[in-house]
């Protein structure tokens, strides 16, 4: 298993690429935009899913333009699965960007679901209080987190659908999560989860 990951701003989100060697199949986690560096991360690879982590305008902005020129299936929680057709869900008219391309969801996943990407497994875990909907996607030794766990800290919760104590629930059951994971978040650096464990207070 290959991942690629790139940032995009304004918001700085981290975007990632994770491409099975053996088939070229490829999932990409969250998409904020379209323009040359997204295609420049998508490269040659054969876009099977948009797996993402939850709705918020800046982690969808491009997936209309990459569905269209790929083909590949877009994946999302039923909760946040709105998100995709309404800016003021996405929150998309509270920030500036005004403009949303409305997308409809090809595959709406629940905790515990499985996705196969080439020889890759990716399993969904729903992990709920940055949005009612958040998920995280785990595949192989990599666990790719949204807005849920950041390096030392979490997603904010004062959005609407947003919840604290569902925030600390499901930090809580990433903590509990056997063994050691690369932490590839929605924004700020990578991480790895015992880390997380001995140095995330919210973790606590």
């Amino acid at each position: 298993m290959l991942v690629k990951q790139d940032l995009f701003r304004p918001l700085d989100n981290n975007c990632y690429l994770i491409t099975d060697e053996k088939t070229n199949c490829a999932a990409l986690v969250d998409c904020s935009e379209w323009n040359d560096r997204m295609e420049r991360l998508i490269g040659d690879a054969q876009l099977v899913y948009i797996l993402l982590t939850h709705g918020h305008f800046d982690h969808i902005g491009g997936v209309a333009e990459v569905q269209k020129r790929t083909g590949a299936k877009v994946v999302i929680s039923r909760e946040d699965a709105p998100m995709l057709s309404s800016p003021m869900a996405s929150l998309a008219a509270f920030s500036g960007f005004r403009t949303q391309q409305s997308v409809q969801p090809d595959i709406l996943v629940s905790d515990g679901d499985t996705l196969t990407v080439g020889s890759l497994t990716v399993q969904i875990l729903a992990t709920p209080g940055h949005t009612k909907g958040s998920v995280c996607y785990l595949v192989g030794d990599c666990l790719f987190t949204g807005d849920t766990l950041f390096c030392e800290s979490c997603g904010r919760t004062d959005f609407p659908g947003g919840s604290m104590t569902e925030m600390r629930q499901s930090l809580r059951r990433l903590a509990a999560l056997e063994g050691d994971y690369k932490v590839y978040a929605g924004h700020d650096e990578n991480s790895t989860l015992a880390h997380e464990r001995q140095y995330n207070p919210m973790m606590k």
